[in-house]
């Protein structure tokens, strides 16, 4: 794990397992170019580095501006409700086409600008910007568009999250009602874009496996009602804030009512023929991207940027096969500490299926992660300086998409602090969600996990924009599962099946990699992955199933856990033998934490540049 490439960028993913606020399905609509004026032109005689660092600054802040307004989504999500009305058509060709101007613009004024005189954080995001520049230009080679939905890109299940009144949309007066339904309005474009781009992926073979298409049919029944009152889109009308007026709720609720009855559930059943009568016939048996035209490199494409690595499919299928060697070494140390008298299997089965690890109600479970928030926030100051400002709350996943849902996944707060971070726990099968799994858990999405990353990494104004609210899976999930190894020194797996939970969840990453390079490299069939992962974790059934799911659904993405880990653990396992005495675990985490999320490598050179100022 030694090679890496740099600066790669990530892809979002949209309510993929563990980062929050991401975009709906697609990109959001690209404005044209106007915002680019606002950007200097650099003198013809040399500037000096000062000026060049401004020039920057705005070209940065201009870029993240104009990128707000062409993803309004993401804008909401983050808090900035300038353009909460919009669901842009992001999957048209003169979108695609139009977006790739604003990346080659942007990219060619950069450069324009220059690097010469450039150091510390100023270079490394003048590199990271153009880096990401190229790969965005980059991956308009693969025809993602045609590919727009399935059981996790699932453009009913974005709009009901943000319509039900209980998440990013904002419903606080007359005026956001009236937003809302605009983009209710543009967002049934949207899907009928959708549905007219999945045709063409039909003429061209590339099309869904079989097995998601019929997750997503199950996910847009719920959602089909014949009462608008009965919509979960409904739920604003039924709680109106103080203000808006007596007099303007009864305007709203009628207008509501036409909304969902005349374009909200109309357009989910128009999506749902379509992928019931037409796409469902010509969707595939075949599960990994190897039977796509193309598929091949269009999946070491995703690998590399999602790990921001070189390392192939192949190798890091390897890396997964040694990881769960080892790890089931550590699961045979619990068996040996509590006594348990048979093999492995045995041992998955009883943690399983014994009723004294299964919770009795979700609200049981959910309570469990809300007294486990005493314990870790007691000892966070010995291990950490840096602390976020924003709070978070913990949720059960909403019924609507909790069968295909992670087992935890986590929403960013709001940049203005007007609403926390959400961790999600899902409570979907409470046999599938053991008690031994609440404190790895919890550790990863929540503190010091996922809430600490995030939430400080955009409260950090001294970072440009887009890097504040920028993300590398590889660094996120490999911080996340980072965090859960940190649960053993912290003193929280105390119980030895919390431990054994540990263990369990650090294993299902190295499965991952094992599987999802199955699936996409190697051929394996949905069966084959449901084998593997039987035969080598305690998996229960409904777990297994919409894991192996998520791997058919959203490529590459579950390798960024175990690679981020291994190399966070390698830098940090680094800077201790060259500081010995002088390491402080609290200065490393500000280390890593203060760049926000960036490429491994540029991680470690960060970390290695510390070393050196600690050494003297």
């Amino acid at each position: 794990m030694t090679r890496f490439l740099p600066f790669l960028l990530l892809l979002s993913l949209l309510l993929a397992a563990c980062e929050s606020g991401q975009d709906a399905p697609g990109e959001p609509e690209p404005a044209r170019s106007e915002p680019l004026e606002a950007v200097p032109e650099p003198a013809e005689e040399e500037v000096d580095v000062s000026e060049r660092v401004a020039q920057l600054d705005q070209l940065y802040e201009a870029f993240f501006e104009a990128s707000l307004e062409l993803s309004p989504l993401r804008a909401t999500f983050m808090g900035d409700h300038r353009w909460s009305d919009r669901w842009p058509n992001s999957l048209s060709e003169e979108h695609r086409n139009r977006m790739l101007e604003h990346h080659e613009t942007y990219l060619a004024q950069l450069r324009e600008i220059g690097s010469e005189g450039l150091e510390g954080q100023d270079l490394l995001s003048y590199r990271m910007f153009e880096s990401e520049r190229e790969r965005a230009i980059e991956g308009t080679e693969y025809p993602d568009h045609l590919l727009p939905i399935n059981q996790f890109r699932n453009p009913v299940n974005t709009l009901v999250m943000l319509g039900s009144g209980d998440g990013a949309q904002p419903f606080r007066n007359a005026a956001d009602y009236v937003a809302w339904r605009q983009r209710v309005t543009e967002w049934s474009v949207w899907v009928d874009q959708a549905i007219a781009n999945m045709r063409e992926g039909m003429e061209r073979d590339i099309v869904q496996p079989k097995i998601l298409i019929e997750r997503t049919l199950d996910q847009l029944d719920a959602h089909l009602v014949e009462d608008p009152a009965d919509s979960l889109l409904f739920r604003p009308v039924e709680n109106f804030p103080e203000d808006v007026a007596e007099e303007e709720r009864e305007r709203i609720e009628s207008d509501y009512r036409r909304l969902i009855a005349e374009t909200a559930v109309p357009t989910i059943q128009r999506l749902r023929d379509f992928l019931a009568d037409e796409y469902l016939p010509a969707s595939r048996e075949t599960a990994g991207m190897n039977d796509l035209p193309g598929g091949e490199a269009w999946y070491a494409w995703l690998v590399a940027n999602t790990t921001t690595t070189d390392l192939s499919p192949a190798e890091i299928h390897d890396i997964g096969l040694a990881e769960v060697e080892r790890i089931h070494g550590e699961i045979h140390s619990v068996m040996d500490e509590v006594g348990f008298e048979g093999d492995m299997h045995d041992f998955f089965e009883f943690t399983r299926t014994d009723p004294q690890f299964i919770f009795d109600t979700p609200e049981e479970l959910i309570q469990a992660h809300e007294d486990l928030r005493d314990v870790v926030d007691a000892v966070v100051p010995e291990y950490f300086t840096l602390l976020p400002e924003a709070d978070y709350e913990i949720r059960a996943v909403e019924p609507f998409r909790e069968r295909s849902a992670a087992g935890g996944s986590y929403q960013r707060p709001a940049a203005d602090g007007s609403r926390p971070g959400i961790f999600y726990a899902n409570t979907y099968d409470l046999s599938a969600r053991p008690s031994w799994g609440v404190e790895a858990l919890f550790l990863h999405e929540a503190a010091p996990g996922h809430h600490f990353q995030i939430a400080l990494q955009q409260e950090t104004d001294e970072l440009p924009r887009f890097r504040r609210f920028g993300s590398y899976t590889a660094y996120v999930e490999g911080w996340g599962l980072y965090a859960e190894y940190l649960g053993h020194e912290m003193g929280i797996y105390e119980d030895p099946y919390a431990r054994y939970g540990a263990h369990a969840a650090e294993l299902w990453r190295a499965i991952r990699l094992v599987v999802d390079t199955g699936l996409h490299y190697h051929g394996w069939t949905r069966e084959d992955v449901l084998e593997y992962m039987y035969a080598n974790s305690p998996a229960a059934e409904a777990r297994a199933v919409s894991e192996a799911e998520r791997y058919m659904a959203i490529p590459s993405q579950a390798l960024a856990y175990k690679i981020g880990e291994l190399k966070i653990r390698e830098i940090r396992e680094a800077a201790e033998t060259a500081l010995g005495e002088d390491f402080d675990i609290r200065e490393f985490h500000a280390r890593v934490l203060e760049t926000g999320a960036v490429p491994l490598d540029v991680l470690e050179a960060h970390v290695r540049d510390w070393v050196e100022d600690v050494r003297g």
